[in-house]
């Protein structure tokens, strides 16, 4: 159940009527070496009050902490950590010691009045010890003036939180005792025995915060225990009972300050209204903030749920769009359009990038507190499951989440489908040539539009949309693309032109201008990825490829030494270095070079301005035969498999070698580690090899095997290819803790063709920048 403050319990549900009835990579060093600025402040100069207010417009201290409430499940670390606390439930899963956040205090919640029967330590609750019931929420009261309580409490609800890493707790139904005392005698008794408790937690643990939720009648005596106090519904409340919410009358809230002004002004201690608007209407969250901030209230305004990320004094916003796309399932995702054309211009607006494919069952929820939109592509219309798509965007236009759709929309268009993007539809078909009616400026960017009457759609906007493109054959008018109140569009073949024959692509629409307008993307900080405090930023990394090969000019013996003679030892810039075990190792290709080759690899390792990277033990061409199962997988080769290290080869041929992406991974990063590493130094990165496109499983090890990783994108545009289609972007969210950095240069085989010549292609690297 949602746990539910102890206001909306003593008042049968409501919340709002006090006075009468009292919610990788951070940054991704290398590549994409980047911490996303995710939050805008609030205004700070002071705002009126509004009706009811005192009459005196306040201010909240800059030293007062920024404190977020979020009791849903999974709570979005990335975005939370904007604040100086964040209250989450505990029972939900969240273990904060899996986080590195030294900026964010996490605060458990925990309920002193009340307890309910999910709770865990219900059952070893002495059941003489329960009081009575709140019938609303099927909740017990708890004893407060039972002798033995106290250390109840510490041992069974504070103790398990500590040990599991909280240092925070935010103490809720402070007043629930009220329900079942009924004159000043039994209260009072009842405060005394909550104030045991609250001196208990110190006692036992006197680093722990204290956050109380009101508790107004025995602040007194341990307000100075306290490190800030919150309340509900200053301005916006909500009643359960009738799923309604409710403005608060005046003399609720001059009740309130009353308190408020003791609290801050007295007890000098910070104060929070939690207050409450519809998830989906975020210039009420702002409003209302807003006119709190101006009482000298931190201010937070969430949904009566607390499952989104609401607005406080600072509101983060969304970074993340997601891509949805009809990815053939013969290819990886890193040759999808999504992240071979769209993720690109994404990426340079200051969005992450999360992909879904189209056809299998869509993502439950895409909240707009975290995602500023979605964008489609679809190559095949209409999709197979037409239903389920046409429902799931339904809910993301009424939910507020803008939608752009590229290449195909993925459903029938019918009338159906007109109703709901508010489009009219259009009688007759194209029977002849087509030409250009109206065109705006970001049509034909990298190329005119080419009109293709077989792509025909007859579909106009509507009087709140904008036309971008529209087209005629005869009397059929129809609009190619398309900026709406829901999003936009633009069809094909008008968004990226394939140019099959050359092996090239350019883009129709301006795509940055597109996005920024039809997902309504709002002016804000834009981290730039090629350059820190204003400096242009040098990435330097060696991928260790042909490590054991011998020198082809007098001097060194092999290409590693080479490389140690001519280059580290002469230019001192920092760098990272990898070897694949695979050449280097005893276990390896060439066991009778291994004393000489490791000895080279120390003397590299050990430059001070060179970092440790592997890149794998048997450096695996194609990844994507890596995962058991999978079409052409290793364990499925046959007699005539190449096996001999050619371009058609899987890996590196080591006698006796059984694939394992654990040995390609963790296994050569500790070799390295224990037979390469000098002293205090250790494997920080794990350098892809061969078509650099590996599967989800294997990008989540190198995670969890506590490096770093790097290589693919291929970005070449050049003079005789150039367009924006060839930019790659920072990287691929692959999945859970699975984000694979592309890196900003291309390896030797792009500049080489393949080594099949010519071979000069670095002369043209400037091209590429």
């Amino acid at each position: 159940m949602w746990v539910l403050s102890r206001l909306q319990r003593r008042t049968g549900g409501k919340r709002g009527n006090t006075a009468g009835t009292i919610a990788r990579w951070a940054g991704l060093l290398l590549a994409a070496t980047v911490s996303m600025p995710c939050v805008t402040l609030a205004q700070q100069a002071p705002a009126t009050t509004g009706s009811g207010a005192s009459g005196v417009t306040a201010s909240v201290s800059v030293n007062a902490p920024n404190i977020a409430w979020f009791y849903g499940d999974k709570p979005p670390v990335a975005q939370l950590r904007a604040f100086d606390a964040v209250v989450v439930e505990p029972d939900h899963g969240f273990d904060p010691s899996q986080f590195k956040t030294p900026k964010t205090q996490w605060y458990a919640y925990v309920s002193v009045g009340e307890v309910t029967p999910e709770r865990r330590w219900y059952k070893d609750l002495p059941k003489t010890w329960l009081l009575g019931r709140n019938e609303a929420w099927a909740s017990r009261v708890v004893d407060q003036t039972q002798p033995e309580w106290p250390a109840f409490y510490v041992d069974h609800v504070i103790k398990p939180l500590w040990d599991k890493g909280y240092r925070g707790f935010f103490l809720d139904t402070l007043d629930s005792y009220q329900l079942v005392a009924k004159d000043d005698a039994s209260r009072a008794a009842q405060e005394a025995g909550m104030v045991r408790v609250i001196r208990a937690i110190k006692a036992r643990y006197p680093e722990a915060r204290l956050i109380f939720n009101r508790g107004f009648e025995i602040l007194p005596q341990v307000h100075d225990l306290a490190y800030a106090v919150a309340f509900e519904s200053l301005y916006r409340g909500w009643d359960q009972g009738s799923k309604q919410y409710k403005q608060v009358n005046d003399a609720d809230r001059e009740w309130l300050m009353g308190h408020v002004r003791k609290i801050r002004d007295e007890y000098r201690l910070p104060v929070i209204a939690i207050d409450y608007c519809p998830p989906t209407d975020r210039a009420c969250a702002r409003e209302t903030a807003k006119r709190i901030k101006a009482q000298g209230v931190v201010p937070y305004v969430t949904d009566p749920d607390l499952s989104t990320i609401g607005v406080g004094r600072i509101e983060v916003l969304p970074r993340k769009v997601l891509i949805l796309q009809d990815r053939d399932p013969r290819t990886t995702i890193d040759t999808s359009e999504g992240v071979r054309f769209v993720a690109t211009p994404l990426n340079f607006l200051g969005y992450d990038v999360e992909y879904a494919d189209i056809n299998k069952p869509l993502p439950a929820a895409v909240p707009p507190d975290r995602y500023a939109g979605v964008v489609v592509w679809v190559n095949t219309s209409p999709i197979k499951q037409v239903a389920a798509l046409s429902s799931w965007v339904r809910q993301r236009i009424h939910d507020g989440v803008h939608i752009a759709f590229l290449n195909q929309f993925g459903l029938p268009v019918d009338g159906s489908m007109a109703d709901m993007f508010k489009l009219q539809l259009v009688r007759g078909r194209a029977t002849g040539p087509l030409s250009v009616v109206s065109q705006d400026k970001m049509m034909g960017f990298e190329m005119a539009p080419q009109p293709e009457r077989r792509e025909a759609q007859p579909i106009q906007v509507s009087a709140n949309g904008q036309s971008l493109l529209r087209l005629k054959s005869g009397n059929f008018e129809f609009d190619a693309a398309a900026i709406t109140d829901w999003g936009g569009y633009v069809l094909n073949p008008y968004a990226v032109f394939s140019m099959d024959t050359v092996e090239q692509a350019r883009w129709v629409v301006q795509p940055i201008e597109f996005l920024r307008r039809a997902l309504a993307l709002p002016d804000m900080p834009i981290p730039d990825v090629t350059s820190e405090n204003g400096r242009r930023l040098m990435l330097v990394h060696v991928d260790g490829d042909g490590f054991a090969s011998r020198a082809e000019f007098p001097g060194p013996e092999y290409s590693g030494e080479a490389l140690l003679q001519d280059v580290w030892e002469k230019y001192r810039i920092p760098t990272t270095l990898s070897i694949i075990e695979g050449e280097v190792g005893a276990s390896g290709l060439y066991p009778k070079l291994t004393p000489r080759l490791e000895a080279i690899a120390r003397q590299m390792f050990a430059l001070p301005y060179v970092e440790l990277g592997t890149h794998t033990y048997s450096h695996p061409f194609d990844w994507s035969r890596t995962v058991p199962g999978a079409a052409g997988d290793r364990t499925k080769e046959g007699p005539g498999a190449d096996k001999g290290g050619g371009d058609t080869a899987f890996a590196l041929s080591i006698p006796g070698y059984k694939f394992s992406l654990d040995r390609e991974i963790s296994g050569s990063i500790n070799y390295i580690n224990a037979r390469l590493a000098p002293p205090g130094k250790r494997v920080k990165l794990l350098q892809w090899s061969g078509d650099c496109q590996p599967p989800e499983i294997a990008v989540r090890m190198a995670w969890d095997a506590g490096v770093l990783n790097l290589n693919g994108g291929d970005t070449t545009i050049t003079r005789s290819s150039p367009s924006w289609t060839e930019i790659a972007p920072l990287g691929i969210d692959k999945g859970p803790g699975a984000y694979q950095v592309f890196a900003p240069n291309q390896n030797e085989n792009v500049y080489t063709n393949d080594w099949t010549g010519p071979f000069y292609g670095f002369d043209r690297l400037i091209e590429m920048e």
